[in-house]
């Protein structure tokens, strides 16, 4: 915990301003209340579902909130320059462009169909829709890396550093108490667990946790590409231009993409996220993040399985 502490000191001796800082939670504060009020995510954005206009519309979703992060580091921290430099734009738009494609790509629903017939199109829908990250983040990352990337990083910190693990599972431990709380409360119930029964253990005729291990699976996959591109590719990858003002704009993007989840997780997920992020700039690793948050992936299906007494 100690080292967490330091991360945390040298990250806050030199990037924290209180007008910079409030003036950034204002802005999340006023963008959260919005969404949730409109239901902006859900009814207006997801209503595309399926036309790809909706990539779209993530898109400009999620760069009004980077290029609003960058733009209030850069004025506070005096570095309007960021703004004419090429790579800027050529790093923060293909990051961008990914993750949005990712977001609003609904492509698996067509693959669900075909699987085994549409006889277990929900299984499938489930799976695919987690595991489509693949096709969406990883492929285009790597090509970005092999031929754009001009500092090896070990591809944005997935080269696995094992030194110093335990500080992510202190802090796994620590979220134990705060997620049993969240599991008593009914919107939580409402969005976990993601598993849902869907017939397809009796298709396999194989016992029903043996479907939900292998969906329990692919849902637990889709979150070692978000933190590829978020602590990854806009933290360890754009520091190289924004130095310890990657961290600000990740977290406020990083807030954006959990609108449509219960309001207390995209609350949570801000200082989930600017722990993180300057961890994976210290340490130039993505592997605790991982662990972070398969971790409480996983504890949150198995608390709300309990509740459901599943």
């Amino acid at each position: 915990m100690r080292t967490l502490i330091r991360y945390l000191r040298e990250h806050l001796k030199a990037d924290f301003r209180v007008d910079l800082y409030a003036l950034a939670a204002l802005f999340l504060a006023v963008c959260i209340s919005v969404n949730y009020y409109l239901d902006f995510e859900d009814s207006y954005i997801d209503a595309y579902r399926g036309n790809n206009i909706r990539i779209f519309f993530y898109f400009l979703l999620y760069a009004f909130a980077y290029y609003s992060g960058v733009g209030l580091w850069t004025r506070f921290h005096g570095r309007l320059d960021v703004w004419h430099r090429r790579d800027f734009w050529i790093y923060s738009l293909t990051g961008l462009g990914i993750y949005s494609w990712y977001a609003g790509y609904y492509g698996f629903n067509e693959w669900s169909h075909v699987v085994f017939n549409d006889q277990i199109y929900a299984f499938a829908f489930y799976c695919l829709r987690n595991l489509q990250s693949l096709m969406t983040v990883i492929l285009p990352l790597v090509l970005f890396y092999w031929f754009v990337e001009k500092e090896p990083n070990g591809f944005y910190g997935m080269r696995p550093k094992w030194q110093g693990l335990q500080i992510y599972f202190l802090l796994l431990l620590c979220m134990v108490p705060l997620i049993t709380y969240a599991s008593f409360q009914p919107s939580f119930l409402e969005s976990y667990p993601t598993y849902r029964d869907t017939n397809a253990n009796e298709f396999f005729d194989v016992p029903e946790w043996v479907t939900a291990l292998i969906y329990e699976l692919a849902y637990g996959w889709d979150f070692v590409p978000t933190e590829l591109m978020f602590r990854g590719f806009l933290v360890i990858g754009m520091a190289r231009i924004l130095g310890r003002g990657a961290v600000l704009p990740m977290v406020i993007t990083y807030a954006f993409i959990h609108f449509g989840k219960p309001p207390g997780e995209t609350i949570s997920s801000i200082f989930g996220g600017y722990i993180l992020g300057l961890i994976a700039l210290q340490t130039r690793s993505i592997w605790g993040g991982i662990i972070i948050h398969l971790g409480v992936a996983w504890l949150m299906e198995l608390a709300a399985f309990i509740q459901l007494g599943l």
